[in-house]
């Protein structure tokens, strides 16, 4: 039985209830458009699950009478994983297709780009991947909300189990651009915080989608860590673990891993998972909880397919779409505002709120161990870990988006 922060349970007729017809303003047109955005060619394997979770939600939301009255049209784009394609999305969206708001993006420099677009055109944005703090803090803005939990989030998670290790001597591996380079500084400051007696001995930047998978991990073993953590993913993530396992380096050492319990990520490893690893993730196949079993039900019936965490992903943004259309009773931008702060929307992984204070969601995450089951990868041990117990106080937060 998975622990999952404690909250009555409810079906996922009660998800989709919360999204039907209201008692509320009607909307002035009888479609709303939304326009999403995401890097569907650049990292298939999360985007493409990610997308059918959205159309799962869409599907369910418009089946229930749509929003006020007013059925929703998702208007999707490539943005090829690159920044200054995703801004020439949103602005074709905006203003070529007239969307009345944003939603998508996976890569947190991608997630960045947006949302400075979303502000200097005053557009509401749900960002529903990236994982950078900075997108909620330091470069937080009125129009951008934020889904998932955030490095910042994931890395005290992580640092709760890492910190109970005996290893002093850690080392460091991600890839060098935003999401790796706030991933490492949360978990380092996390962890340092726990454990004063730690020693950081090695840092490794390979660019993303491009490691060169023997020099890091012998640098890696050069530095003699009895514990290493990890930021990478996808294909680089499985090239880390050949060339580690051939090497020798996970043996007698910790691993704590970012991500890597995600089905997207451990999934392909198959029989070559390392055990043991402390890893986020999403153990689709072991929560038994109400809503999660109506959420994969119905997404087993639709696609004949399991979901992976960007299912989940897609679809609890879609659903927050819809939460916030209702609230607001309008498409219009402060409306969207104010009816996103501090508001609650029922995910297949239990009850969340978009705090008023920074945007930022209170979804967490399932902190586990990897292990090999049947040949294939697998999380055990784990336990949700709720989103609001790792999020720093409102006062924080507000100094940290005054520096903006």
């Amino acid at each position: 039985m998975v622990r999952v922060s404690g909250y009555v349970r409810s079906t996922l007729a009660a998800v989709t209830a919360a999204v039907a017809v209201a008692a509320g303003p009607a909307q002035a047109a009888d479609t709303i458009k939304v326009g999403e955005i995401n890097s569907y060619t650049a990292l298939p394997a999360f985007t493409e699950p990610y997308k059918k979770g959205w159309e799962l939600a869409l599907e369910q939301i418009n089946a229930a009478g749509g929003v006020n009255g007013a059925k929703i049209e998702v208007i999707s784009k490539d943005d090829a994983g690159k920044p200054g394609d995703a801004v020439t999305a949103a602005n074709e969206l905006v203003s070529r297709e007239g969307v009345d708001l944003l939603m998508g993006t996976f890569f947190s420099h991608i997630g960045l780009a947006v949302a400075d677009y979303a502000k200097q055109r005053q557009v509401f944005f749900v960002a529903a991947e990236p994982l950078t703090d900075a997108i909620v803090w330091q470069k937080g803005n009125d129009y951008t909300f934020r889904l998932r939990p955030s490095v910042y989030m994931q890395a005290n998670m992580l640092a709760d189990e890492a910190a109970k290790l005996p290893a002093k001597r850690w080392a460091t591996v991600a890839p060098n651009y935003e999401y790796g380079t706030s991933a490492v500084a949360a978990f380092k400051e996390a962890l340092t915080a726990r454990r004063p007696d730690i020693q950081w001995v090695e840092e490794q930047w390979p660019p993303q989608g491009k490691i060169d998978a023997g020099s890091v991990v012998q640098a890696l073993a050069r530095s003699e860590p009895e514990a290493i953590f990890n930021v990478t993913f996808g294909p680089d993530l499985i090239k880390l673990v050949r060339e580690g396992t051939t090497r020798g380096l996970f043996e007698g050492r910790e691993v704590v891993s970012l991500l890597t319990g995600e089905p997207e990520y451990i999934d392909p490893l198959g029989a070559e998972t390392p055990e043991g690893w402390i890893v986020t993730g999403y153990p689709w196949d072991k929560i038994d909880t109400p809503e999660h079993k109506a959420f994969l039900d119905a997404y087993q019936a639709k696609f004949n397919d399991y979901p992976r965490l960007g299912s989940i992903v897609g679809y609890a943004t879609m659903m927050s779409v819809g939460e916030i259309l209702k609230k607001a009773g309008s498409t219009e931008t402060p409306a969207l505002i104010e009816a996103a702060k501090g508001i609650a929307v029922a995910t297949p992984l239990g009850p969340i709120t978009y705090r008023a204070v920074d945007h930022q969601s209170t979804l967490g995450a399932f902190v586990g161990r990897t292990a090999v089951v049947d040949g294939k990868g697998t999380m055990v041990d784990f336990e949700y870990r709720d989103g609001a117990d790792y999020l720093p106080p409102p006062d924080e937060v507000r100094l940290l988006r005054a520096t903006n």
